[in-house]
């Protein structure tokens, strides 16, 4: 009979815990910081928005750099959440496998779209 209170507590799982807890707010921060910075160039821009301002905006490798990070931190932060829904949720091992096999593919394709659209401004 296994014990599963006090110091005797079986423990199960893949202990992602704090590396998990920490990533989603060290990329969470990273977006939001990011937002902050693009919302600010944008209300300080004179001239009417559109498409013209925005290329101008994202037309600096820097920013094209930073904001391929921003957008590879999302991709991690929607990996950790998705993974943790699976796990959390889908209890048949067959579904679950095949559910974090199709977020890895669609996250990658989302990310291979990101750098074409980035480069190609």
């Amino acid at each position: 009979m296994s014990v599963n209170y006090g110091s005797k507590r079986t423990v199960v799982g893949a202990h992602y815990g704090l590396r998990d807890w920490l990533s989603q707010r060290i990329t969470g921060a990273l977006m939001a910081l990011f937002t902050v910075v693009l919302l600010v160039q944008v209300i300080f821009t004179r001239g009417p928005i559109g498409y013209d301002l925005w290329a101008g905006i994202f037309a600096a490798q820097w920013m094209k750099v930073l904001t391929f990070v921003v957008i590879a931190s999302l991709l991690y932060h929607v990996w950790v959440g998705m993974r943790d829904v699976w796990m959390d949720y889908v209890q048949p091992v067959g579904i679950r496998l095949v559910l974090q096999v199709f977020t890895i593919v669609w996250l990658l394709a989302c990310a291979g779209w990101a750098i074409q659209v980035l480069w190609r401004v």
